[in-house]
């Protein structure tokens, strides 16, 4: 059924005739006939009756009237929903991260917001070796990695810099170093995430390739509890500086540098090269390269 038909004929019902609704609808009398006619003929009943001078509808019209009116609604809902996409009063940005990325990434989230506050971010956890292939098959508009995406077909944007650092706490005995060695980090009682990852497996060869044990007695399975172990004094860990910016700001844990473990890295924002964007994932590419021209 077409639209701008069940247009014609809703407005004819509520004219009550055929005259009056083409002159609304800026149509002439026969083409506002012809309209109906074919309606009439592709469901074959009679929406009006013709023997009466007031524009009757007839059972089947009466019927038709109740769905046309709600398609005609839902019509215009969505015209309405796609103008408020391209306005950015609505819609949703889809992101993959780990958990240690999304530090990085909640800094362009805040800026988004502030700007488009009708959009749902919605930022889902997704290990780091995942995200080039689900960005590229469109299951995420964007990943946030450490390292250069190496799938082709992907592009990045730098939003934030970090470093690996031990983190102990204020009454450890190395809390006031500014830096340790590899080994003296090793001989302590580690603890680490037992997700793996590119970051992990990096720490673990760097470990094997300068002979220096590392002394791993706890695995916990987030960020936070890690980090909370640590400020019980169970042991250290060797994680992304943004990740504990808050309890390093509250002085509940200290950083410290671990020579030859740093690994300073960029995070970077990946999306489709030349890919076909939403309105709400384009505007929140372009935050997050503001922000990286801006210096974060």
């Amino acid at each position: 059924m077409d639209l701008a038909e069940l247009q014609v004929f809703v407005t004819v019902a509520a004219e009550r005739s055929f005259s009056r609704a083409a002159a609304r609808l800026h149509r002439t009398q026969p083409a506002v006939s012809q309209a109906v006619r074919r309606l009439e003929d592709e469901l074959g009943e009679r929406l009006f009756d013709r023997s009466a001078k007031d524009g009757k509808l007839t059972e089947a019209g009466r019927v038709l009237l109740d769905y046309a009116q709600r398609l005609m609604r839902l019509a215009e809902e969505a015209d309405v929903a796609v103008r408020e996409l391209r306005d950015l009063r609505r819609g949703r940005v889809l992101v993959g991260a780990n958990e240690a990325a999304v530090h990085a990434l909640l800094p362009v989230v805040q800026r988004f917001r502030e700007r488009h506050p009708g959009v749902q971010v919605d930022v889902r956890r997704v290990p780091s070796r995942q995200i080039g292939v689900e960005v590229l098959q469109r299951s995420l508009d964007f990943g946030v990695l450490s390292f250069a995406p190496s799938e082709a077909g992907l592009a990045s944007v730098v939003i934030g810099d970090d470093e690996l650092v031990m983190l102990v706490a204020p009454g450890h005995p190395l809390a006031a170093r500014k830096e340790v060695t590899i080994a003296e980090f090793g001989r302590q009682t580690v603890i680490a995430h037992n997700e793996a990852s590119p970051a992990r497996e990096r720490v673990l060869r760097l470990f094997e390739q300068r002979h220096a044990p590392l002394n791993i007695q706890i695995a916990l399975p987030s960020l936070d509890g890690i980090k909370r172990a640590v400020e019980m004094g169970l042991g250290v860990a060797l994680l992304p500086r943004r990740c504990a910016l808050a309890e390093l700001s509250r002085g509940t844990l200290v950083a410290v540098r671990v020579a030859q473990v740093r690994l300073p890295r960029h995070l970077r924002l990946v999306y489709r090269q030349g890919g076909q964007l939403s309105h709400a994932a384009t505007a929140f590419l372009e935050t997050a390269r503001s922000m990286g021209q801006a210096g974060h």
